[in-house]
């Protein structure tokens, strides 16, 4: 890395600011969390605020890559982390293992979306992923938030762990989220309904065009709910 200038200690929010134009969905409470599992160590002001020195937002940025681009639980972004410190060369990255220890046959699928990627996920990969705890996950399965595909979690469950641990910083609890599920669900409902007859046409692509227009249909509902939702706020917040 390039000698810069060193910034001033910063505070958590100064942090956040500088991560998230690369790692939009980092948070606060991911932060803390890390700083919790011993991963990043900032100073603490007389009166208990985080300092974090420029070494501290590298070291987040190498732990955030390592997740969303590698997948590496915490477990190995830690020995890397200690070899690095050590003046080490990094180990090269081996293919997680899950809970019981067994690596899994598929971590990334073969076939992507535009919007999610295909992804197999162990427990611990979502739990680190999403910076969440146990307690969480399984309060999102039991609401119906995240599902379980056998002894894995598909891609999408790590973009709503996120959000569930997003929102919990505002002070949500997973019972809140239901009312977001059950129009989640309606949605769905309304999405399959319309191209139902699509599905039943014979010949050769049939099915790829109503999935196409499914997934066309789940944008522009996403988009209306967002604008509707902000309208609502406007209307509400402003004297």
């Amino acid at each position: 890395m390039n000698a810069q200038p060193a910034r001033a200690l910063m505070t958590i929010g100064d942090v956040l600011g500088l991560l998230r134009p690369d790692f939009p969905d980092i948070t606060i409470s991911k932060i803390r969390f890390l700083e919790a599992e011993g991963l990043v160590e900032p100073q603490r002001s007389p009166s208990g605020y985080r300092k974090f020195c420029d070494a501290d937002v590298e070291r987040l940025r190498y732990i955030l890559r390592a997740q969303r681009d590698q997948y590496l639980p915490l477990r190995v972004i830690r020995q890397h982390l200690e070899a690095l410190d050590r003046g080490e060369a990094v180990p090269p990255p081996a293919a997680p293992r899950d809970d019981a220890g067994r690596r899994p046959r598929t971590l990334v699928a073969a076939d992507t979306t535009a919007d999610t990627p295909a992804v197999r996920l162990t427990r611990r990969q979502l739990l680190d992923g999403a910076g969440i705890d146990g307690e969480l996950l399984e309060r999102l399965e039991e609401y119906g938030l995240i599902r379980r595909s056998g002894t894995h979690y598909e891609g999408e469950a790590l973009a709503v762990a996120r959000a569930a641990g997003a929102l919990g910083e505002f002070g949500f609890e997973v019972r809140h989220l239901r009312a977001i599920k059950a129009a989640a669900d309606r949605q769905v409902a309304l999405a399959a309904q319309m191209v139902a007859p699509q599905l039943h046409r014979r010949g050769a692509g049939a099915h790829e065009r109503a999935a196409e227009a499914a997934r066309e249909i789940a944008a522009l509902s996403v988009r209306l709910h967002a604008a509707l939702v902000s309208t609502g706020l406007r209307e509400s917040l402003d004297p």
